[in-house]
């Protein structure tokens, strides 16, 4: 590949979403930094990629929901003066379960990852592409960050923020030459779906136009990423609950939420 070749960082690459972002930016001839705390996994994406697509991997272990992991990460880029052209902030984590039941730690676990690490690297990596005048940033949200999710509370509240700030920060990028798009999935087939079925059964019910397929996801946010898009949710019937959400009024849809925690999503009594 040529040196020119524009290079996008993912985190949260060794799985789900994540590794099927990688390889539609492989495919589109973006070399690539890899993210995510699995060292291994990421060596055998990278491997993956390079021979398939001709593009350069690199793989960068690193837990992003530690407060110093963005900075020690940007530093190291610095100093093997790699730049980064497309930020795609992916790595999440999801806990379901009643708020008051859930231990502190899991909430910590969803904050410090999901708000704080995303907002971290894009402190350190936006400034670049900024003071260049071009860059792109994918944030990977969820169709949750539309409405409260009972069982998902503290979840749909970070995917929440993460569309708040992609659509201020569009506001306020505007003619900067670098673009902030917020990809909304919905129930998608990744491993964080299984994990979540393992511990509520019902989520094995969901009917299968429910589920999002996971490369289709991907290429969603990849497109929407390159014409610099400011919100993609893919899927129809994702997008009509958006919408739903949006005109909705708020009391209509807590209650509705709270209809389906109920009847739909708790697991039942043992």
């Amino acid at each position: 590949m040529a040196a020119t070749s524009p290079v996008a960082l993912i985190t949260g690459a060794s799985s789900g979403i994540g590794e099927a972002l990688a390889h539609c930016f492989a495919q589109a001839g973006h070399d690539l930094i890899l993210v995510a705390r699995s060292a291994d996994k990421l060596a055998e994406l990278a491997a993956e990629l390079s021979a398939d697509h001709g593009v350069r991997a690199w793989v960068e272990p690193a837990d992003l929901s530690r407060p110093e992991a963005a900075g020690q990460l940007a530093h190291a880029l610095r100093r093997k003066r790699r730049r980064v052209d497309v930020l795609v902030n992916n790595a999440g984590v999801l806990s379901q379960g009643s708020f008051a039941k859930m231990k502190p730690a899991a909430h910590a676990q969803i904050v410090d990852l999901n708000i704080s690490g995303l907002t971290a690297l894009l402190a350190h990596l936006l400034p670049a592409m900024v003071a260049r005048g071009s860059g792109r940033v994918l944030n990977v949200a969820s169709i949750a960050a539309f409405q409260p999710v009972p069982s998902l509370a503290t979840y749909a509240a970070s995917k929440a923020y993460v569309l708040s700030l992609t659509e201020s920060l569009a506001e306020e990028l505007r003619g900067s030459g670098v673009t902030i798009t917020a990809l909304c999935p919905g129930i998608t087939a990744t491993q964080m779906l299984s994990t979540a079925a393992q511990a509520n059964a019902r989520l094995d019910q969901l009917p299968g136009f429910l589920v999002g397929d996971v490369a289709d996801v991907a290429r969603q946010g990849f497109e929407a990423c390159m014409r610099g898009d400011v919100i993609c949710v893919p899927g129809v019937v994702n997008r009509a609950a958006m919408l739903a959400s949006r005109s909705t009024p708020k009391w209509l849809v807590r209650r509705l939420g709270g209809l389906m925690a109920r009847k739909g999503l708790q697991a039942p009594e043992s």
